[in-house]
């Protein structure tokens, strides 16, 4: 009795065997890449909301503890500056963190500048010394807290005649004494960065100056 040979494959089973195979392959590949780039753009998210909490918790650490220490003389008048604030723009006097400095009172500089990405904001640190504030050598390399802004602004607020908070200012004109509220407004051009506005009051808002004595003397160096 002759046995008869195993029915092998047909070609079309082969290609379609191959066709099922490819298809379940470029279906797990795309799972797989679709997972890797939304874990990517979590982490690069959580990553940039971190970043968001530093830049803000710092800039209100260093607001809500500045010191009435006048670091520059107003030119026309001669009156010293305890607080300087403008849209752009905030200069007081505050200690630095130890881990960041020698430690003492420093020159805080926060500044919003026109970037190729938008706004961004710098801060630089100038040592203040009792004959005045330290000058660098070469010009202060400044660390960009934030940037990718749409628009941002610092706002101010003092009391009024009557006690009560008064109206945000863009400008500070009592450069002799803190306000009492210090606002930053910001808009990313990045809809997934949310900045919730930031408002800090300096512990010795409304504070003039005097009770710290008076580092503004003869051969002291202005910035």
């Amino acid at each position: 009795m002759t046995r008869q040979g195993a029915r092998g494959f047909s070609l079309i089973e082969v290609l379609m065997a191959t066709a099922l195979l490819a298809a379940g392959l470029a279906l797990a590949f795309a799972t797989i890449g679709n997972a890797t780039s939304a874990s990517e753009r979590a982490e690069a998210q959580a990553r940039q909301a971190e970043r968001l909490r530093a830049a803000q918790g710092f800039l209100r650490r260093q607001i809500e503890g500045a010191l009435a220490i006048p670091f520059d003389q107003d030119g026309n008048s001669g009156e010293p500056i305890v607080f300087h604030a403008e849209r752009d723009l905030l200069r007081f006097v505050a200690p630095m963190p130890g881990y960041l400095s020698r430690g003492g009172p420093y020159l805080m500089e926060f500044e919003l500048v026109p970037g190729r990405d938008g706004q961004r904001l710098l801060f630089r640190h100038y040592l203040l010394t009792p004959e005045g504030v330290i000058e660098p050598d070469a010009e202060v390399e400044a660390e960009v807290l934030l940037e990718g802004l749409r628009g941002a602004a610092f706002s101010v607020r003092a009391l009024d005649d009557e006690g009560e908070p008064g109206p945000w200012l863009d400008r500070w004109e009592e450069i002799g004494r803190m306000p009492i509220l210090v606002r930053l407004e910001a808009e990313f051009i990045d809809p997934q960065a949310r900045w919730p506005t930031l408002v800090a009051a300096p512990r010795l808002g409304s504070t003039a100056v005097g009770g710290f004595g008076d580092p503004l003397r003869p051969g002291r160096r202005r910035l």
